[in-house]
């Protein structure tokens, strides 16, 4: 089983972008369980999204207090909070324009980077002051968990219809992530 966290500020689509992730990854037949929390549902607030992932049916019902992979919409909201019980060896995706290397002091990680913010602003998701990153950062992750684009481009087309600029932001990252490798 694999269990990943996802941090986010309200407003950068963290709890429809876990959703979607997670539609996708059942589309492809893998078993899932997903779940937000959040508080005051107001921008800028912490959220979190829970996400396992598995080949058989999933009966924990619970928060992820050890996750194998820790995701950051925002790296402003405490990278030493959100990393806390992220198995060494563990991955961790962080929307920054930092380099994986400026994060190496957070522990034993695979870290990967994109910054997915300017993704989002170059394709016009959201606005200049308050860009969306969900799609974007769902590319980033399907590019680290080597699941095929067409898998989540499924999705993000079936939930914006026509509206391809969420899919060109999405391609754009996970293709950036496979350069990486």
């Amino acid at each position: 089983m694999i269990e990943m966290r996802i941090h986010g500020r309200g407003g950068q689509g963290t709890v429809i972008g876990g959703a979607l992730l997670a539609k996708a990854l059942l589309n492809e037949g893998k078993y899932v369980s997903y779940f937000p929390e959040f508080g005051a549902e107001r921008r800028g607030s912490p959220v979190r999204t829970f996400l396992r992932i598995d080949e058989e049916i999933i009966y924990l019902k619970q928060q992820i207090y050890e996750p194998d992979i820790v995701v950051v919409m925002d790296s402003t909201v405490g990278m030493k909070n959100v990393i806390s019980g992220l198995k060494s060896g563990g991955q961790l995706i962080i929307n920054s324009p930092k380099s994986a290397v400026e994060f190496q002091e957070l522990g034993p990680f695979k870290i990967t980077t994109v910054d997915a913010t300017r993704i989002a602003m170059k394709h016009r998701i959201g606005s200049l002051s308050a860009p969306i990153v969900n799609t974007t950062m769902i590319g980033v992750i399907a590019g680290v968990l080597g699941f095929p684009f067409e898998a989540i481009s499924a999705v993000i087309r079936d939930k914006f219809k026509s509206d391809d600029k969420n899919l060109a932001s999405a391609q754009e990252a996970y293709y950036k992530v496979a350069a990486q490798e």
